[in-house]
């Protein structure tokens, strides 16, 4: 399958609007980032990814999501174990899924990147159907914004280093960037 891009959304992608996000400031397009989560850790399926990018988690669901009581966070797009996509924040606007990063010199990479959270853990092979939608929607977005290019596609890991630890040892980074 391939996608369509419109006014920032994915034609394609289940819209799960988030009020999380920000007017993107005068800044290009011209990073990438992948991440993992999972609510609760290593379960799959569930509904609390969406509610939690959309401001509504039910803290008492679950023991572990006491810590995330008042979190304001979000994702451009999720793409689950099945290979479903996800869009919770335009492409045009600012998420909140990078906090204190930098790339290459570079802070606050929400200012400039696309958040793919890919529902996963650190040490859980991701499946084929995630790395089949991960390959269409990024072919999309390098057609869509020139200043995006493969050297510019990372890990949350990457751009906080110490912090972060996403998308993990399970992410195959070289079967991902060859299917490009």
């Amino acid at each position: 399958m391939s996608f369509s891009f419109v006014d920032g959304w994915i034609a394609q992608a289940r819209r799960c609007v988030s009020p999380h996000f920000n007017v993107r400031p005068q800044a290009e397009v011209s990073l990438l980032v992948v991440h993992n989560i999972s609510l609760p850790a290593g379960r799959f399926g569930l509904p609390y990814i969406d509610q939690l990018f959309q401001g509504c988690l039910d803290i008492n669901a679950d023991c572990s999501f006491n810590e995330l009581h008042g979190l304001e966070v979000s994702a451009h797009f999720l793409i689950r174990r099945d290979g479903e996509l996800v869009q919770y924040v335009s492409c045009d606007d600012r998420a909140w899924h990078a906090g204190v990063s930098t790339f290459a010199g570079r802070p606050n990479c929400n200012d400039y990147a696309i958040g793919v959270e890919l529902e996963g853990t650190d040490d859980i092979q991701y499946t084929d159907a995630q790395y089949a939608c991960l390959q269409q929607l990024t072919l999309c977005l390098l057609a869509q914004y020139p200043n995006l290019a493969p050297d510019k596609i990372v890990g949350h890991c990457d751009i906080a280093p110490g912090r972060k630890t996403d998308p993990g040892d399970s992410f195959d980074w070289p079967r991902f960037i060859k299917s490009l």
